[in-house]
This record gives structure tokens, C-alpha cells and sequence, in this order.
């Protein structure tokens, strides 16, 4: 017998919109970007957060100008409360998808276990 576990996991995503973390995102979501200026702030703090990841896993160096850039601009953005809901909601939703994926590693690790 043939396991589809793409069925499963359409499911999954199903189940996952309906839950109430996500439900909170959505709603952190939508009312930053209903608010032009908490939208520009997150997009800048966003946007500075990829190029930093990007030098640094292409391996330059990073100045002290873009790191206090990226500090201060980080610090607004958590002052501004609807971007601060959004984040915590986002973490709540972290945990949650950590937990499945928990999960659903636990039978690659039983077998590592099981040598």
C-alpha cells in the first residue's frame, strides 16, 4: 500500500489556518498593514533583517553602522504596539509549528535511538 503523505499534510495546512495562533496572526497582520506607518517601519526592519542575514551567510562582514542601524531600527519597531502584537503572536505560532515539527521527527530519531 502507497502512503500519500501529501494528503495528510493538505490537511494539516488546513487544520493549521483554523487554529487560533494563526487566527491571532492574521489579525496582527492586518492591522499593521492597515496602519501606513507601522507597515513602512515593519517592512524597513524586515527588509534590514534579510540584507543582514545575507552578508552574513555570504560571509562579509557586517559594519558597526549596520548594526546600529539595525539595533535602533529594531528598537522602534518593537515600540510600535501593533508590530509588538504581530511579533508575539508570530512567536505563538513558532511554538506551535516546533511542536509538530517535534513530532514529526520523532520516528528519524527512535531509530537513531534504536542503534
Amino acid at each position: 500500500m502507497t502512503v500519500n503523505i501529501y494528503d495528510d499534510i493538505n490537511k494539516l495546512e488546513s487544520t493549521f489556518r483554523s487554529t487560533d495562533e494563526f487566527k491571532k496572526l492574521e489579525e496582527a497582520v492586518a492591522l499593521v498593514t492597515a496602519d501606513q506607518q507601522a507597515n513602512e517601519l515593519f517592512k524597513t526592519f524586515r527588509d534590514l533583517q534579510i540584507t543582514l542575514q545575507q552578508k552574513q551567510t555570504q560571509g562579509e562582514e557586517i559594519t558597526e553602522e549596520e548594526m546600529m542601524n539595525a539595533q535602533s531600527t529594531a528598537q522602534e519597531a518593537q515600540q510600535n504596539e501593533k508590530i509588538l502584537a504581530m511579533l508575539e503572536a508570530e512567536m505563538g505560532l513558532s511554538q506551535m509549528i516546533e511542536e509538530v515539527n517535534r513530532v514529526l521527527i520523532k520516528p528519524v530519531q527512535s531509530l537513531y535511538e534504536s542503534m
